[in-house]
């Protein structure tokens, strides 16, 4: 799968409203087909920054991802309400789920 964690500075005057800023957007990519997951979470840290992680199946969804229609609408509608370019760690890795944390198994 293609594994993908992004952090989104958001200008604090957009920051409480940026899940409804992108819920459209996010909404579109959890409806891929392809797409094995995609959600956002608040860092406790600094409350502009917004932590994405998401999984495609393979790298063809991928693409697929970044070539649709909401994903090129967004480049367009989200850069305005953001501090700074995001930052990106993208990977492939094997395999389709989250493999438990046996160091804190239940």
């Amino acid at each position: 799968m293609i594994f993908i964690t992004a952090k989104f500075r958001v200008k604090a005057e957009h920051a409480d409203d940026w899940p409804e800023i992108s819920r459209a957007f996010t909404e579109a990519c959890q409806a891929e087909e392809g797409c094995l997951w995609y959600f956002w979470s608040r860092t406790l840290a600094d409350p502009t920054e917004y932590v994405l992680v998401e999984a495609f199946r393979d790298p063809d969804a991928g693409a697929a991802h970044v070539q649709s229609d909401h994903f090129k609408q967004a480049q367009k509608d989200l850069p305005p309400y953001l501090q700074e370019t995001p930052k990106i760690v993208s990977t492939e890795v094997e395999g389709t789920d989250w493999s438990e944390l046996g160091e804190l198994a239940v």
